[in-house]
């Protein structure tokens, strides 16, 4: 079959890249094998019996209509501040460069019971939609404005010679040029929206993800909660199969670096101070009520205390996991990408897209199928740190495709033909000239990683070694109690290490153009 779809395509795969990202896949696929054989199982009868409930029914609605309003509102908020601070005269763009990527290192759970220690009615389909916009808009603003950086203006001065309009030249030529960033952050938004859970449980709004851990909790129901995973399996399929189609197939690379210089800002004029208040206003949203509701916690609260002990172990559990699961998941996402964009076809494009169907999964269903799949074949492998950090590279595997996969779009390919006529073996073409090109992306995408692992919970709680526990976990026990006083330094220590890598994201997106 390899041959034949190879032969069809005119090119050939490296065999070894070809079987490491097949490898991959079959990891990443666990979960969803873990799903389907539940399913098969229960039967065709029991998986009616078990989701032919207006339960369900609920499920689904809160689900869909979650992803359909918080995806939307982040593209519209993160397109917005994009466009906003690489393209106008609004003053202080690293500031606000800096400011709108910072939420990121909230934990969305950190916000949502920021927000509802604040506001305690503050629940529901608008809390949720408000909150998940407010911590994963900067996934759709940070490629978005790397590639408003990376347009050559040259495209967008020709329409305007034509009589183009600023508007309409925004929609019809520079629009499409970003629209790969724009739907890959998006796609990023609705697989963490299906899966979300701890800001979702604060906030009291049932999704499929809610509903599968309180099964779980209460009735450990396997069979019951697995099939709800399976659904979400559905609408994960159902995402990408609308991303892969709104992104078609263009080639967005060009030979050279094209024009150097920066496109010239659009005047705001008295327009200034109310963009300038908008943004202003989404930070204040975004990070002054978390930040705020901690230092109140911390003053107030007659619960503050500060285990140096434990604050550092945990620190440095979280901080090692973080780094480990980073590098891990950039390692093994870095084929498939590579075969994902140079070797285009039905057979990789599968492979690619089997790696994000985890990050659809709640971490409890993407653990259980690892302990399964680990106690039945490697059973040395329960409960230790590599089994963490598998479960990490299955749940955030799409935070570094769509990094990797984005710079390599950008990266002719006719420099891999150059090299390989002036004698280059394929792997010293990879390691010499393909991949100091994707330093940027290498880079976005680890730090994408690293701070979805510092915050990551689910999964955590059911894999980590006996005795290890992580800031996450912590903050989650203590805030659970209702001791928001002891949950406070963990949520602060949680933010200090997430601030470099935010803080590298607007590193990697400055230098987009370089």
């Amino acid at each position: 079959m390899i041959s034949r779809v190879a032969a069809s395509t005119g090119f050939r795969y490296p065999p070894l890249r070809l079987a490491v990202a097949l490898a991959v896949a079959a990891l990443t696929a666990v979960p969803l094998l873990y799903v389907l054989a539940t399913a098969i199982a229960v039967g065709p009868a029991g998986v009616v019996e078990l989701l032919w409930r207006p339960r369900v029914a609920d499920l689904l609605r809160n689900t869909v209509v979650l992803v359909l309003l918080g995806t939307s509102a982040c593209m519209v908020v993160g397109i917005g501040a994009a466009w906003l601070v690489e393209r106008t005269t609004l003053p202080g763009r690293p500031v606000w460069t800096g400011l709108m990527a910072a939420p990121l290192a909230v934990p969305a759970f950190v916000n949502s019971v920021g927000w509802y220690s604040v506001l305690p009615r503050f629940d529901g389909l608008s809390a949720a939609v408000t909150v998940t916009t407010l911590s994963y808009y900067p996934l759709v603003y940070l490629p978005v404005a790397a590639a408003l950086r990376g347009i050559d203006p040259a495209f967008e001065e020709l329409s305007r010679s034509l009589g183009v309009g600023p508007w309409r030249t925004f929609a019809r030529v520079v629009l499409p040029q970003v629209r790969p960033a724009l739907l890959g952050g998006a796609l990023l938004v609705g697989l963490h929206l299906l899966a979300e859970f701890g800001a979702l449980q604060a906030l009291r709004f049932d999704t499929f993800t809610t509903a599968i851990y309180d099964q779980f909790q209460s009735t450990f129901n396997g069979a019951g909660a697995t099939m709800l995973a399976g659904v979400l399996v559905v609408l994960c399929l159902v995402l990408l199969a609308g991303e892969a189609w709104a992104v078609g197939h263009v080639r967005i690379s060009r030979i050279g670096s094209g024009a150097v210089r920066p496109a010239a800002p659009q005047r705001l004029g008295a327009g200034t101070v109310p963009a300038a208040g908008a943004l202003a206003l989404l930070a204040v949203l975004a990070l002054g009520v978390p930040l705020g509701c901690l230092a109140s916690w911390l003053v107030t609260s007659t619960s503050v205390a500060f285990p140096l002990v434990e604050l550092t172990s945990t620190t440095a559990a979280s901080l090692g996991l973080g780094i480990l699961g980073a590098l891990a998941t950039s390692a093994l996402a870095l084929p498939v990408a590579w075969l994902a964009v140079r070797r285009r076809s039905t057979l990789t494009t599968v492979i690619e897209r089997v790696t994000y169907v985890g990050n659809s999964l709640p971490g409890i269903v993407v653990a259980l199928a690892l302990i399964t799949a680990g106690i039945r074949f490697v059973p040395a492998l329960y409960q230790t740190t590599a089994m963490l950090i598998t479960a990490y590279a299955v749940l955030f595997m799409p935070r570094a495709m769509v990094s990797l996969r984005a710079t390599l779009a950008q990266i002719p390919p006719d420099l891999d033909d150059v090299a390989r006529s002036l004698g280059v073996g394929p792997a010293d073409v990879l390691a010499r000239v393909t991949v100091p090109l994707m330093a940027r992306g290498v880079g976005t995408g680890a730090a994408l990683v690293f701070l979805a692992v510092v915050t990551e919970l689910t999964s955590t709680l059911l894999l980590a070694p006996i005795g290890t526990q992580t800031l996450a976990t912590r903050f989650w026990s203590e805030s659970s109690a209702l001791h928001y006083g002891a949950a406070a330094p963990y949520a602060l220590l949680m933010i200090v290490l997430s601030a470099p890598g935010a803080y590298l994201l607007t590193r990697r997106s400055r230098q987009a153009v370089s």
